[in-house]
């Protein structure tokens, strides 16, 4: 009698060398400010290689966020919006995921938790597969884009503008490039 074979549970890690966790706002209506977080970390886990299985539990410190701007920073950082004294995580769990084509492109729909505010969200995924680098590590690399408003998670503050308008827009582009390492079982 044959036993069907059960599928190894696969552990990923971000390569933050060859990640960045980015996004962008309007600015006096017409151009954008573009920001990252530098502190960030996620558990992750797969059914083998197949990420439409994936478990993810993602954070990341909003006291990391840079914006080349030290004054905007820590305005950015202060109670106006992501208050990092109260609030010392943002965190996105994923929890289902829809195929867009034949490709590898895919929407990715969880939760974030912006200021102990839990939206759901739906963010679109461009999978560019499974490759090994020169040290023979597996890696998986992945182009993420969606759009959120800031208000909805009590992201406020704003600045009217003398000619019209508004100093800060609503909405937030995100803008993510997530390299992932594979584990090996002595990693986990």
């Amino acid at each position: 009698m044959q036993t069907q074979a059960t599928a190894t549970r696969t552990k990923w890690a971000i390569d933050a060398m060859h990640s960045q966790i980015g996004f962008k706002v309007k600015h006096l209506m017409f151009t954008n400010v573009r920001g990252r977080f530098n502190e960030y970390d996620a558990s992750i886990y797969t059914t083998g290689y197949d990420f439409l299985t994936a478990e993810i539990d993602f954070w990341l410190n909003p006291a990391s966020i840079s914006t080349n701007d030290n004054k905007r920073d820590e305005h950015l950082k202060s109670a106006d919006f992501f208050d990092v004294e109260n609030f010392k995580e943002i965190t996105f769990r994923g929890n289902t995921y829809e195929k867009v084509d034949n490709g590898n492109d895919y929407y990715l729909y969880g939760d974030l938790t912006i200021k102990g505010i839990t939206k759901q969200v739906k963010l679109y995924v461009e999978f560019n597969g499974i490759v090994k680098d020169p040290w023979g590590n597996e890696k998986a690399v992945f182009n993420i884009e969606g759009k959120i408003n800031r208000k909805d998670w009590g992201l406020n503050w704003n600045s009217a503008l003398e000619a019209g308008g508004v100093l800060v827009g609503e909405d937030v582009l995100i803008d993510i490039e997530v390299q992932l390492a594979k584990q090996s079982e002595d990693q986990e």
